[in-house]
């Protein structure tokens, strides 16, 4: 009986052993979590705003990305090259356009190096610039064949309100001696005459911004 009695002690002291141990593990795990939960609060909160922040940012910049493409779309669109046949249609393009069309004028030949390359440019510019108004002439037909001679084409003039803003003579000279659309592009970029692209901007920023979300 003695030796049962003894048995039965070794196992209750076992017993509390054991629990004891893991009850202080818990208090401790517990204690630990309290005194980092308003650490982990503040940084959920940070984290927060900041996210609000840059959707309000992503908002913000949308917003003014659409309200320069109306301002911008607020007039005609062309997307092809007008051949002009005549120095009277030629005159008459750049006096009756709205002021705020950009106007593309080639003056060019036939058979002049440069001026198929960049009569092909021109095209797939103006599907990419539809509220610039892009055009082409022969210097043959402007009425003023002494000022556009063969060693100055093909030529560039670019109008803006009536107004001459730009002229590049010779333009193939800028470029290599193959070039395409992207190279006239930069070209123009870089004198700031190529406005109105700002919707393809507005549609990636769309398209990124979904896929954030």
């Amino acid at each position: 009986y003695l030796e049962v009695s003894r048995v039965k002690e070794w196992w209750r002291m076992s017993l509390k052993k054991e629990a004891f141990p893991a009850y202080k593990k818990e208090a401790h795990s517990l204690e630990k979590l309290s005194l980092r939960s308003p650490m982990s609060i503040q940084e959920y909160e940070l984290i927060h705003r900041e996210k609000e922040d840059e959707n309000c940012l992503r908002k913000y910049r949308r917003q003014c990305m659409q309200d320069m493409h109306q301002k911008l779309s607020f007039g005609p669109r062309y997307g092809f090259v007008y051949e002009l046949e005549t120095g009277e249609q030629f005159l008459e393009t750049i006096e009756k356009e709205q002021k705020i069309t950009t106007i593309v004028v080639h003056i060019y030949e036939d058979g002049i190096k440069g001026c198929d390359a960049l009569n092909s440019s021109l095209t797939c510019l103006a599907a990419e610039y539809p509220i610039v108004k892009f055009c082409k002439i022969k210097a043959s037909n402007t009425g003023a064949g002494d000022r556009f001679s063969l060693d100055v084409l093909p030529t560039l003039l670019i109008y803006k309100g009536g107004e001459l803003i730009s002229n590049f003579i010779s333009v193939a000279d800028q470029f290599a001696e193959e070039f395409f659309a992207g190279d006239v592009e930069s070209f123009l970029n870089e004198y700031g005459l190529l406005p109105g692209r700002e919707v393809h901007a507005l549609e990636h920023t769309k398209i990124e911004e979904e896929d954030m979300e």
